[in-house]
């Protein structure tokens, strides 16, 4: 921006800062609103918020984010024109200004000194790449899930947020919601017993390679940015049907399967087994309708879409010598002995809302804490839902070393830890 000089003559300056001075000398109205007054938050408290490709699941967590009164939301960043747009007005009208910025090219919204963190609800293709590019920018980050799409951007998430110390949240909001939490505490404080085996709902056990759909006529780059869509994966032409789809969702090379609710369901097994640090050491195909895994404790991963309880979407279940518990989306439990609750109350949530998440974000932005699922639990939980998915896809038995994050002895699996991205994109 081009710089003026401007001059003034002594006789109009001393006139002008007389009558500077008589506005300052009348008692000014401060809004108790920009004090921090009446219930508001004061600016200097407000965590300054952008969002990147918002749209379906991530309007619901937009909604939870601009309730937050201690929330600003500044700017929206989409390739898409249609939902910048439906973004800005809806945060406008939230707000009663035009403040909202709107960007297609993230590079420049992230380059903004004023932004503190960025909400990523992208198609997963991006969710990882986005992340790791925030963080450097200094941003913290909340990322729906799956977070990665592969072994090697798992690795590399934790890595990058370790060293820039940037704070981050993994969407897998069902650790915050207290009946879930309730029925890990029971397995890790020995209430279970010795806990034996841990059961996820994958939503999925299919494994497959990206798709190619027919081409169709490529819109301007204003309303769709189709190459910037694509990101760091493999060209493909055109086709309106992949821009609604989850594209990529769940990885290109070896996509969905247990990733797809695994993300969520595989994340509270870990949680349930006391490791978040680690991973399974073996993986098996699908057998008789599951999949399974081993922890080197001697825990058995469960992986299976059927014999659930009625307790909702999501379930899990947390098997001791002693006893069990299962718990679903319903906000309900399913105890093996009254006697597990030993008198106490536990919420019934139902519905997974993503508010308490949305606040555990919020107060380690402020704190510098971590919240429930920052990057090392998001890390070691996708690897397990990963090395799963590789299993499947191969067929066999796998060995992983989760210090080296390799598997034993078995070159093809190993190439699928991660795959080729496209220029000029990289992890």
């Amino acid at each position: 921006m081009s710089k003026q000089v401007v001059r003034l003559h002594r006789r109009r300056f001393l006139q002008t800062a007389l009558q500077a001075s008589a506005v300052f000398a009348v008692p000014q109205v401060i809004p108790g609103s920009v004090l921090g007054r009446d219930g508001a938050v004061a600016p200097s408290e407000r965590v300054m918020l952008a969002g990147i490709g918002i749209g379906g699941r991530g309007s619901y967590v937009l909604g939870c984010f601009i309730d937050e009164p201690d929330v600003q939301f500044v700017a929206t960043c989409d390739v898409r024109a249609d939902r910048r747009e439906a973004v800005k007005r809806r945060v406008d009208a939230k707000y009663g200004n035009e403040a909202c910025l709107m960007y297609r090219d993230f590079e420049e919204m992230l380059g903004r000194p004023d932004i503190d963190a960025v909400l990523i609800t992208t198609g997963s293709n991006w969710h990882a790449l986005l992340s790791i590019y925030a963080a450097k920018a200094g941003k913290d980050v909340y990322c729906e899930k799956p977070c990665t799409k592969t072994i090697a951007e798992s690795v590399a998430l934790a890595e990058t947020f370790r060293r820039t110390g940037r704070v981050f949240q993994g969407g897998m909001q069902r650790r915050n919601l207290p009946h879930f939490e309730f029925a890990v505490e029971l397995a890790r404080q020995g209430k279970l017993g010795k806990l034996q085996a841990v059961h996820a709902h994958p939503g999925g056990l299919g494994t497959g390679t990206s798709g190619w759909s027919a081409a169709q006529p490529e819109p301007s780059v204003e309303e769709v940015d189709w190459d910037r869509y694509l990101g760091p994966a493999a060209w493909r032409p055109f086709n309106g049907g992949l821009l609604g789809s989850g594209f990529e969702k769940g990885g290109g090379m070896v996509g969905g399967g247990v990733l797809e609710w695994g993300s969520h369901c595989v994340d509270l097994c870990q949680w349930a087994n006391d490791a978040d640090a680690t991973a399974p050491v073996e993986y098996f195909p699908v057998e008789d309708g599951q999949a399974t895994a081993r922890y080197a404790n001697g825990v058995k991963l469960v992986m299976r879409n059927d014999g659930w309880l009625p307790l909702g979407s999501c379930p899990v279940r947390f098997e001791g010598d002693t006893g069990w518990v299962e718990a679903g989306d319903s906000g309900k439990l399913a105890l093996s002995s009254p006697a597990l609750l030993a008198g106490r109350r536990v919420a019934e949530i139902g519905g997974y809302p993503a508010t308490f998440h949305v606040r555990d974000f919020l107060d380690c932005v402020k704190s510098r804490g971590l919240p429930r699922v920052h990057a090392d639990v998001a890390c070691q939980s996708h690897i397990a839902c990963h090395a799963a998915n590789i299993a499947i896809f191969l067929g066999r038995k796998l060995a992983y070393d989760p210090q080296k994050n390799q598997f034993l002895d078995d070159d093809q699996a190993n190439r699928l830890r991660s795959e080729a991205i496209r220029d000029p994109w990289r992890v």
